[in-house]
This record gives C-alpha cells, structure tokens and sequence, in this order.
C-alpha cells in the first residue's frame, strides 16, 4: 500500500512538471524536443553529405571555341587548380574527338601548345590570355561503354595592364634592331622573296614536317643565293626515294629527297635504317626544327654532346628528354649567341620542351636568318635582291 502511494505520488510530480514546461513555452518545447533534425532533411533521402554542390549544366567555353559535334554537356564545376572544367561524352572515340579539334582550332586562331602522345594524352591550345586542356576522363565510376568521356578545361589568366606614365616599359625590353619586332614581319620577308604565299598568314597554325622541309629549302636557296656553292639541290623525279612514303611524285619530294641527299636529315642514306618513313603529314616538333636547320647554320658537323653539356649551356630542367640525335644540334646552337635558333624563336627558358609542336610563326622566325654568329644572312637581306 505504502508503494502504491509512492509509485502514483511520482507520477503525479511529472505531470506536472510537463504541464508546467508546456505552459512556458507555448506547448512548443516539448514538440520540439521530439521533432527531427533539421540538417538531416532532404540529404538522407539521396544519400550525399549535405555540404555537396550539384554541377551545373553550363557551357562557359569562350563563344569562339568549336564544340564537338553530337557531344553533350554533362556539368561544369570550378576548380582551384584547373579553373572552369566542363565534363562533356560522345559516341566516338577520343582519338575522334583530337583530330576535330587540332583541326579546327587552328583555323579560328587557336594556338596549340601540346599534342597528345601515349605518355600525355592532353590536348592543350591556348589564345592570347586564355588555356584551354581536352583530355579524357579516365576515372569515371559508372563510365557506359561505348561512351567517351572527356573534360574541357578553361583558364584565363589575368590580361598584362597596359603601361601607363606611372608604370613605364622597361628599357631593356626594346626589340633588338638586328630583327624584326613582330612575327608579321619574318613572313612580310619571307613572302617577298617567294618562301611564303600571302595565304600563308595564320602565325599559330601548327606546321607539318613537309611544310618546314619545303620552306627550309626554299629560305635557304633564296637567302644564300649569291654563293652557289651553298645551295642545297633539288631532287629530280628519277631518283630512287629515301622514304617509303615520299615517292617522286609527292609534290614535296625534291626538297625532302634533297635534304636526304645531303645528309642534312635521317635517312637510310645516312646510315639510319629506322628512318625508312618521313611521315610527311606529321607535325613538325622543336627538336625537329632545330636538328634539320643548325648544320646549314655552322656549315660544320655536328660536334659530340652528352646529356650534361646541354644542361651546362643551356640549363634546360628537360634536357633528358631530347632525342640522342637531336642533342647535338641543340648543343650547337647554343654557340651562335643572340643568334641561336632556340633563343630568337623561343626566347629566354629553362624548358626546352622538345616535343613540342611548332607553329608557322615560329618556323617563320628560324628560317628567317641563316648562319653562324653574326656571320650570316636574313630574309630581309635578300629582299630586293
């Protein structure tokens, strides 16, 4: 008896204790008490931590830029290291989807920086201020097959401020007065004297390796013309082809044939049995530009180079990754001073980047002057004559 009255004394206290709270509150502090969380709304149902942003379905390419047919536009996400990247699939392979690009791109002024190799699968252009990197995307979770998946990557860097009376051009930023001061001018020369044609504007255009064999001859021919002596000849149609694929009707054959000839290029006329192919159609490198060029520069062979003299003269961080063949051209190069290839075409660097594609206007700019040191001729030179 004497527990029964304890036992309904207890719960008659907490009645009341719960009426009382009620009354305070409005009644609403004990609904709440009981009520959810509201963090954990709508983030538990889908399953995503609620701190999450969807992508956005926005295409923030600039409005010149080609898109590639029947592609679609998965997301757009900004990122701190990549800037703007868009996620983008088709149907057709990624290899499809390089070859649109290095085609088209070119055309509206993009200039390509990096081609895509089985080591770097990155197509990377750029214009003025603007990077732009293709490349597939490999680590998608529910990838569909038969489905490519690729992003776009977009980075503007900050426009360089134009110089005012409060921020003037440093003096020694003066164009030297030996060369032209814009890359128009190389290619007004190089049109003069019949290297070039007036179609032949597009200063970012990525070169193939029959253009710069066809130019390099011509500039050379036309640039040494006073000494015959000098004179690489032109291949006649009745020799027997260096290359497997540069037969005597190629268009371009007497000055590839003729470059073989002379040794001036790899060949199995010069004892090199793995250059049975020249593949004309293949963009022209840097390594390429400057090993065809520097023997008609020093007239002299090429002397002996190691991977450390390179690095001495040059201080190239990626010298290691010029072709053996290559090496030597490069180191001597570095000989002709101001003159060099590598510093009129490419400036100051520390990377050399030698498998790099070339443009026009920086093929321009090495075909432009021919020689050793100061001992040598320009395009402009012959101008007139």
């Amino acid at each position: 008896m004497i527990y029964s009255s304890r036992s309904l004394l207890l719960r008659c206290l907490a009645i009341s204790m719960l009426i009382s709270m009620s009354g305070c509150n409005g009644g609403k502090s004990l609904q709440n008490t009981f009520a959810p969380d509201p963090k954990l709304k709508d983030t538990a149902a889908v399953g995503i931590p609620a701190s999450d942003t969807p992508a956005t379905s926005t295409n923030s390419l600039p409005a010149d830029f080609p898109l590639y047919p029947q592609a679609k536009l998965q997301s757009t996400v900004e990122t701190k290291e990549l800037g703007t990247v868009s996620t983008w699939t088709t149907s057709d392979p990624i290899e499809f989807v390089y070859k649109f690009y290095q085609t088209e791109l070119p055309a509206k002024q993009w200039e390509i920086v990096t081609a895509p190799s089985d080591s770097n699968p990155k197509l990377a252009v750029k214009q003025a201020q603007t990077s732009i990197s293709i490349a597939p995307q490999t680590t998608t979770d529910k990838q569909q097959p038969g489905i490519t998946t690729y992003t776009i990557s977009l980075l503007s860097a900050t426009p360089t401020p134009t110089p005012t009376p409060n921020n003037p051009t440093p003096a020694n930023t003066k164009p030297s007065s030996t060369l032209p001061a814009a890359t128009a001018d190389y290619l007004t020369d190089l049109t003069k004297i019949g290297v070039l044609t007036s179609t032949d504007t597009a200063t970012n255009r990525i070169v193939t390796r029959r253009e710069y064999a066809r130019w390099l001859v011509a500039a050379h021919n036309k640039i040494t013309g006073t000494k015959p002596t000098q004179q690489i000849k032109l291949a006649t149609t009745d020799t027997k082809p260096a290359f497997q694929d540069v037969p005597s009707t190629n268009p371009d054959f007497p000055s590839i044939q003729g470059l073989a000839e002379a040794g001036l290029i790899p060949s199995p006329l010069s004892g090199d049995t793995t250059s049975v192919l020249f593949r004309p159609d293949t963009p022209l490198t840097r390594e390429q530009m400057i090993l065809w060029k520097i023997p008609l520069d020093t007239r002299q062979p090429l002397p002996a180079a190691s991977l450390d003299a390179v690095k001495q003269t040059w201080g190239f961080q990626d010298a290691g990754k010029v072709d053996p063949k290559a090496l030597r051209a490069v180191l001597a190069d570095f000989q002709n001073g101001e003159q060099s290839n590598i510093r009129r075409v490419f400036g100051y660097t520390t990377l050399f980047q030698p498998k790099k594609t070339v443009s026009l206007g920086e093929v321009a700019v090495a075909i432009w002057y021919f020689g050793a040191n100061s001992e040598g001729l320009s395009a402009h030179d012959t101008v007139g004559n």
